[in-house]
């Protein structure tokens, strides 16, 4: 088989056997047949996270909506979904997904295995609204986890990072369809952030700042505002310093913003105004490397001011940087478990061998913040010092252990970061 790549092309995947059941029956026999394997998603994750030495299970030809409960709120779909599809079912029913991240291709369980997440201060990561799954494990079986059932396997089985098994079915928790105002402001002083963060991460359903670190000052700030016939969104001819963007933008300066969501306040379905690109806008790679720190969110401004005196070193390599505020949860692998969160995301120029000698600086500086990295995305932490911030770490050992006492789901990956091989 061709040489496989993820989404950006900064990683090879190593199996040479690849599987494309079309129906649970078939996924159950190739679990059974097979001795290690792993299940990618949309290929959105930058490192080995979804790799296998062996076997590699792709779900994108089950990618059926199953369900729709209207009176409990729920849709049920099937593993291989992603959010543009989803999204554009629920509007057609009049539903919505309270939070979408900023991507709108992406694949729903993928998304949910890794803890990805949007913006907002009353909106958790995306996994957490997972009301039920059912996954075939390594014999082969259909386990079901619910919040009737065993809510507490639940919530160490949603970020489960590949390794309980292959999720067949997910049961999200969905809300009545809304709409969305968009508003840009441009050339927010960092030193607002000291005093007014709450504020302004409070002033809009979602919020995210974005920089390029090449001064003391934040780029752009994205407003995504509720918007009903009663109540108009509130527009600021002055954000704490930063002035309202006169024409669409692009978070990259210089790109056109074609392809971004609709802005300057005009409303819009929630899906077409969540992500920061159009759902019919599918880029088929991205020449780009990502990297996210997720950090406790009373440490904000604190680490920010740290990775500023750092910015002559980040910025050359730098396309983007974003600032999203995330909602606890009570999910075990979740880096927002039970405190509330501040990701910083840094876009990279597709340049590796740079990269990867300024991310041990930014790692250093963001330390004294107990900063977890994204699962899917490129860090240089060790376990050492990514282990201890899981304070339920034991607990999810011993669920895969139970789920997958062989090590059929495991990689590298995982034998390094979860079970310290």
């Amino acid at each position: 088989m061709n040489e496989q790549k993820n989404w950006a092309g900064n990683y090879t995947y190593s199996a040479a056997n690849w599987h494309e059941p079309e129906s649970v029956n078939q996924l159950q026999q190739l679990v059974r047949q097979c001795d290690k394997l792993r299940v990618v998603g949309s290929r959105h994750s930058f490192n080995g996270i979804a790799d296998s030495s062996e076997n590699m299970v792709s779900l994108q030809k089950m990618n059926k909506i199953i369900a729709l409960d209207r009176d409990n709120q729920t849709v049920t779909v099937e593993g291989g979904i992603i959010y543009s599809d989803l999204s554009r079912f629920l509007q057609e029913n009049g539903f919505a997904l309270e939070n979408m991240a900023s991507l709108p291709h992406i694949s729903v369980v993928g998304a949910c295995a890794t803890a990805t997440h949007g913006s907002g201060d009353r909106n958790s990561c995306l996994s957490d609204s997972v009301h039920a799954m059912e996954v075939v494990t390594a014999d082969g079986e259909l386990v079901q986890f619910s919040r009737e059932e065993n809510q507490e396997q639940l919530k160490g089985a949603v970020v489960g990072l590949g390794g309980i098994g292959i999720v067949t079915k997910m049961t999200l928790d969905i809300i009545p369809a809304f709409q969305i105002s968009q508003y840009v402001y441009e050339q927010l002083p960092l030193a607002q952030l000291e005093h007014h963060f709450d504020d302004i991460f409070s002033s809009a359903y979602s919020v995210s700042l974005f920089t390029n670190w090449q001064s003391d000052t934040i780029n752009q700030v994205w407003l995504k505002q509720l918007h009903t016939e009663e109540n108009e969104p509130q527009s600021y001819t002055d954000l704490y310093g930063a002035k309202p963007a006169t024409d669409h933008c692009h978070p990259i300066a210089g790109i056109e913003a074609i392809n971004c969501t609709e802005q300057m306040g005009i409303p819009g379905p929630w899906y077409d105004r969540l992500p920061h690109f159009r759902i019919d806008f599918t880029p088929s790679s991205g020449d780009e490397l990502q990297s996210e720190y997720i950090i406790p969110r009373q440490y904000a401004y604190k680490a920010l001011t740290e990775i500023n005196k750092i910015r002559d070193q980040i910025a050359p390599l730098l396309h983007v940087c974003e600032i999203r505020s995330i909602a606890k949860d009570e999910l075990w692998m979740s880096p927002c478990y039970q405190q509330d969160s501040i990701g910083i995301h840094l876009t990279w120029k597709d340049d590796w061998e740079s990269v990867q000698k300024v991310l041990p600086q930014i790692e250093e500086k963001l330390t004294p913040y107990h900063a977890r990295p994204h699962w899917g995305k490129l860090f240089t932490m060790t376990k050492e010092q990514v282990q201890p911030l899981y304070e339920k770490l034991p607990d999810f050992q011993q669920l895969l252990e139970h789920y997958d006492p062989k090590g059929k789901f495991r990689n590298e990956f995982i034998n390094t970061y979860i079970f310290d091989k």
